[in-house]
């Protein structure tokens, strides 16, 4: 691996009344996005996106990154995934891969009770911080009426 490898990965889901409902995107080192959102509410179906992200966008990722500082993070006593759902956040950064799995969390009250709410507290914001990128991205690329 050199020093400028970059991936990511963020799940988020649960397994219920409605089936495997899910979001989940990636992005890979050549800069390919991939995103899906499974939902089976009133018979909603999959939604799959793949689009390639420049070089701006990839620096832009790694910013966000390096800024949350979830690298130092440990999710050893972070709430364990449970049948309300999990989340899972994969990230290598130049030399340091790290993987984090937590239960789903419902607002900043989750966090501030958990036995890790700092190190919780920057896994929340990233992960809000990376959503909101996602689904600008997602939505600029396959607009199909501009505004």
């Amino acid at each position: 691996m050199s020093g400028n490898d970059f991936y990511l990965r963020y799940y988020v889901g649960h397994k219920g009344k409605f089936g495997h409902e899910f979001l989940e995107f990636e992005f890979r080192p050549d800069g390919k996005l991939r995103y899906a959102n499974n939902s089976n509410y009133k018979n909603d179906t999959m939604i799959r996106k793949e689009a390639y992200v420049s070089k701006a966008v990839i620096d832009e990722l790694k910013r966000i990154i390096e800024d949350s500082e979830i690298l130092g993070e440990d999710d050893n006593i972070w709430p364990q995934p449970d049948r309300v759902g999990r989340q899972e956040l994969e990230i290598l950064l130049n030399d340091e891969h790290i993987s984090f799995t937590t239960s789903k969390i419902g607002s900043l009250v989750d966090v501030n009770n958990s036995k890790d709410p700092e190190g919780l507290r920057s896994f929340y914001y990233l992960v809000q911080d990376l959503k909101c990128m996602v689904f600008s991205l997602i939505g600029l690329h396959f607009k199909i009426k501009p505004i």
